[in-house]
């Protein structure tokens, strides 16, 4: 992300760079609902409504925080290294139309709202983990808590002037810290709280739509070049071209390595397998983009997709219930990324840094280190903590029998696909009754 700081740099504003960022914006908003169908594909038919709603409620949430405090937090006045305020900006008061962001050349609204979809994307990421079996209402509250306590004040670490990673030297072009391993660790810290899904590692729990999940994966895909060159907040140097092209080049080389991962392992090239794969490459090129040449991307990518394949078992040997594999693409992806900046760091990219590749020693590597574990540990032990004081008050968990019957129907009163009209109903006869549809189940467990 472009540092929050006064550059040299024209002062006046650029309608070419305004409309870039603007069309950025849009394209990060449209990763929420593209996670979604990601998401919502991969879960039990029962499941599918509340996994779509768990995505698309963060939108509603996190857009009204961060026009009351959430912008100020992040991006404020900055306090001690650890988090920002500033009570001009506190429900979107005190800015001008033209008003600049410091050093570039958008207006500080632009900024703001590019900065919202990511507020917006980061929380909904954890739900995958989650599948099945939280309360919607108690899902919402914690998405606010968490958003409060969490995102913005590590938002402001990695990219607000002041925050201590960002003085630090900690590359995250675009958010490996900020939003994946954020996510991801949060992710790990809520479901030590809550438990397993009834029938984990017993059931079958198969994906019930893979189109759905190849529209999402695509989806994002697509997004994801909003989400990543836009985080330049301009297009004049070539940086946000670059990484355009790494977020492609990591994209195809993370997909195909995990594909070769998979058919070396079970035997098959799945639909899953390429999409997870895809995502892995973006997760892991986030913060990487920026600092590292084509090739390097390419390595970038292959080692995030290897790794994230088979960290996706993991939580069968260990027993953590990862429904969606949250922990397996975007914490492991995350971490990945964010390290091998400490290697592939070509130093003629986003900033002179060089990796240990390009001569550059291993300083920029403890940096990345500092940065992604000192998230890690805060996202985890507070989303726990989080999650432990809902779950004691008000109940994370819907009853077990709702969990089997289908929380679509529990908590929204719906259920994804109507089949009553299937068949030509009016020609059945008593003798003939309508057959019963029978829900499809999840993701198959991979033992």
């Amino acid at each position: 992300m472009a540092p929050a700081i006064t550059l040299a740099a024209e002062t006046e504003l650029s309608a070419a760079n305004t409309g870039f960022m603007l069309i950025c914006s849009a394209l990060v908003m449209l990763m929420t609902p593209a996670l979604a169908f990601f998401y919502g594909g991969m879960v039990r038919v029962k499941s599918t409504l509340n996994m779509l709603m768990m995505s698309f409620i963060s939108l509603g949430i996190v857009t009204v925080l961060w026009v009351l405090y959430g912008f100020s937090l992040a991006f404020g006045t900055d306090s001690a290294g650890l988090i920002g305020w500033n009570s001009d900006w506190v429900g979107l008061s005190g800015i001008g139309l033209t008003e600049l962001w410091d050093g570039y050349t958008i207006p500080v609204f632009v900024f703001l709202v590019f900065q919202l979809m990511f507020a917006v994307l980061t929380p909904a990421l954890i739900s995958g983990a989650l599948a099945d079996r939280v309360k919607f209402t108690a899902w919402a509250l914690f998405v606010a808590l968490w958003a409060t306590v969490v995102y913005f004040p590590v938002a402001h670490w990695v990219w607000g002037a002041g925050g201590w990673a960002f003085e630090l030297g900690v590359i995250d072009f675009a958010g490996g810290t900020a939003v994946h391993i954020n996510a991801g660790a949060a992710a790990l810290g809520v479901i030590l709280v809550i438990g397993k899904r009834i029938g984990f590692k017993k059931d079958p729990m198969r994906p019930h739509s893979l189109p759905l999940v190849m529209l999402g994966a695509g989806l994002l895909w697509f997004g994801w070049f909003g989400f990543n060159a836009g985080s330049w907040l301009g297009n004049d140097d070539g940086v946000g071209a670059l990484m355009f092209v790494n977020t492609q080049v990591a994209t195809g080389a993370a997909m195909l390595a995990w594909l070769a991962y998979e058919k070396i392992r079970h035997g098959a090239f799945t639909t899953l397998g390429a999409a997870s794969g895809a995502v892995a490459g973006l997760v892991a090129i986030t913060p990487a983009g920026g600092a590292v040449s084509p090739l390097g991307a390419i390595a970038v990518g292959a080692v995030a997709g290897l790794l994230c394949a088979m960290a996706v078992g993991l939580k069968y040997r260990f027993g953590y219930d990862d429904s969606l594999d949250v922990i397996g693409v975007h914490l492991v992806g995350g971490i990945a990324g964010s390290l091998l900046v400490g290697f592939f760091a070509t130093g003629k990219g986003q900033s002179d840094v060089a990796g240990l590749f390009y001569g550059g020693g291993l300083d920029q590597f403890w940096k990345q280190c500092a940065g992604v574990f000192a998230v890690l540990a805060y996202s985890l032990v507070v989303s726990a903590v989080l999650a432990l004081l809902l779950d004691k008050t008000i109940g994370m968990r819907v009853s077990e029998d709702d969990e089997v019957a289908g929380i679509d129907q529990a908590e929204h009163a719906e259920t994804a696909y109507d089949f009553s009209g299937a068949g030509g109903g009016a020609a059945r006869t008593a003798a003939a009754p309508a057959p019963v549809a029978v829900p499809a189940e999840n993701r198959k467990v991979d033992a």
